[in-house]
């Protein structure tokens, strides 16, 4: 069986993007935001939340493999 690794969809093109970011998202950017010093904003759709983890796991080391 061969895997094909799945693209990722940008953010801007969810079809769920304008809605409020998930729990999960709000547990993880809190958790991230803490080891960059930053504050989170805690109003944020699903779309802004993905890019700012994006950001601050590339401020933090978290999330390179």
């Amino acid at each position: 069986m061969t895997v094909h690794p799945v693209p990722e969809k940008d953010p801007a093109e969810w079809t769920t993007g304008d809605e409020p970011m998930t729990g999960p998202q709000h547990s993880y950017l809190s958790t991230l935001a803490q080891e960059a010093g930053v504050e989170a904003p805690d109003e944020l759709s699903k779309a802004e939340a993905s890019r700012l983890i994006d950001e601050l796991q590339s401020r933090t080391g978290r999330g390179s493999s």
